[in-house]
C-alpha cells in the first residue's frame, strides 16, 4: 500500500490518499530515500495533499538523513526553480521546526534567503526564525541573501536585523524607522 500512497501523493490525489488513509494506510511512510510523504508532498507544492496528511496526523517534525524536513522541502524546488508559499503557511502553522538545521547548519530562513524566496523568508521571519543564526561556515541568512542579489530578501532580513539591535543601520540616525536598505555591490 506503501507504493501506491507514494504514487497518490506525486500525482496530487487527495480523494485516493483520503481512502487509502482510512483503510489503514501509514501516513508516515517513508520510501527509499527516507522521505515521507509529507516531504514529498511539500516539495511537489501539493497543498491539498499537505493539509489531508496534515489533518491524518502525519509528523510535520520527521526529518531525512540529511536533516530535510516538509517545511524545508517546500521553500524550494529545484525541478520548477522556485518554492511553495503556501505549503510553507499551512506547516508552519502546523508547528513545524522552524530551526531545524540540514547539512552545514543550514536552517530554513537561510535556505529561503539563499534562493530568494522573499515570502517565504517574510513567513519564516513573523514565526520567530532567528535572523541572526549562522551555518557552520558562518553565514548568517543576510549574508546569503548579498551572494545571490536577492534585494528584495536582502531588505526584509536588514529590517530584521534592525529588530534585533544589530547589523547595518541598527543605530537610530544611521536610517529611518521601517526604511528599506539596498546594498549594492561593485563587480571586479
Amino acid at each position: 500500500m506503501n507504493t501506491a500512497m507514494f504514487q497518490a501523493v506525486s500525482n496530487g490525489d487527495v480523494e485516493q490518499i483520503r481512502q487509502m488513509m482510512a483503510a489503514g494506510a501509514d501516513v508516515n511512510a517513508r520510501d527509499s530515500d527516507g522521505f515521507t510523504l509529507l516531504m514529498m508532498a511539500a516539495n511537489a507544492g501539493h497543498l491539498p495533499v499537505v493539509q489531508a496528511l496534515l489533518e491524518a496526523g502525519a509528523d510535520v517534525n520527521a526529518s531525512d538523513a540529511m536533516g530535510w524536513t516538509a517545511l524545508t522541502k517546500s521553500i524550494f524546488n529545484a525541478d520548477v526553480r522556485h518554492g511553495f508559499f503556501e505549503v510553507a503557511q499551512a506547516l508552519v502553522h502546523a508547528n513545524a521546526p522552524i530551526e531545524a538545521p540540514l547539512n552545514f547548519g543550514i536552517r530554513p530562513l537561510m535556505l529561503a534567503a539563499g534562493y530568494g524566496e522573499t515570502a517565504i523568508v517574510d513567513l519564516l521571519l513573523h514565526a520567530g526564525a532567528d535572523v541572526l543564526a549562522k551555518n557552520d561556515g558562518g553565514y548568517s541568512a543576510l549574508m546569503m541573501a548579498k551572494q545571490k542579489h536577492h534585494v528584495h530578501v536582502i531588505n526584509l532580513l536588514h529590517e530584521a536585523e534592525q529588530l534585533a539591535g544589530v547589523g547595518e543601520g541598527s543605530c537610530s540616525s544611521k536610517n529611518a524607522p521601517n526604511s528599506h536598505v539596498i546594498t549594492f555591490l561593485k563587480r571586479t
